[in-house]
């Protein structure tokens, strides 16, 4: 199974200034894709924590995605902490210095230039429907903090982490959870090849909770589905899906 983390980087997250976005697009996005989200974490603009952050994620996970700090301005220190997370200094690439200068023109200035940086060895990700290419260091892929570029980015390169999907079911009972949870726990030990998640619900007038099954494999699905069903009260099941 592929799994990812996801760093969102930025003193003005932490603070309340901004709200982020970024993750929860790509929770949704990379369940989607079929790849495992198994971390989430929020640091401020500081060196050390982002190279630090990053060199763990990087040892732990199949995918990084950071978001935020890749801009012109004092505290954008992405790119400098990914290099220093593994042990690389910060060029500028000719290619994009090159787009930067036809964008800009020949009086472009050091600020925008900032934007051709990038730690050595990064790859050049391009695809046709960006202006910009999206930079890549080792299993780290570097996006921006702004909602709608980071969107597009990401949709752009999605393709390149397709996966086996995960199948899933779930199953909504007016049972207690404190009541079932003697049997769930029997299923859960009887199926370890699924996930089994366990959601109580006090809103809604027709259920009381909502039990989800997933796994990589249909059949290991079907198998705890039919499991479950099996051990709840059949009075008590509301529907499934």
């Amino acid at each position: 199974m592929r799994t990812a983390a996801i760093i969102v980087i930025g003193n003005e997250i932490l603070n309340g200034k901004s709200e982020d976005k970024n993750a929860a697009f790509l929770i949704s996005e990379l369940r989607r894709l079929g790849v495992a989200l198994s971390r989430i974490t929020v640091i401020p603009d500081d060196l050390d924590d982002i190279a630090r952050t990053v060199r763990e994620c990087a040892a732990r996970f199949d995918y990084i995605f950071t978001s935020g700090g890749v801009g012109p301005t004092h505290d954008d220190l992405t790119i400098e902490g990914i290099a220093r997370a593994f042990g690389r200094k910060v060029v500028r690439n000719a290619e994009l210095e090159r787009m930067l200068r036809g964008y800009f023109g020949d009086d472009i200035d050091e600020t925008r230039l900032r934007m051709a940086d990038m730690p050595e060895g990064s790859l050049l990700i391009r695809e046709r429907e960006m202006r910009w290419p999206v930079l890549a260091l080792e299993n780290v892929y570097i996006l921006p903090g702004v909602p709608e570029l980071f969107r597009s980015k990401f949709e752009a390169i999605s393709h390149l982490f397709q996966a086996e999907p995960f199948y899933a079911c779930a199953v909504y009972t007016r049972e207690d959870e404190f009541d079932i949870a003697p049997r769930l726990n029997l299923v859960a030990e009887a199926h370890p090849d699924v996930e089994i998640g366990s959601y109580p619900v006090f809103t809604e007038p027709d259920y009381r909770v909502k039990i989800t099954i997933e796994s990589k494999a249909h059949e290991a699905v079907e198998r705890a589905r039919q499991a479950l069903l099996d051990a709840l009260n059949p009075d008590s099941v509301v529907r499934t899906e």
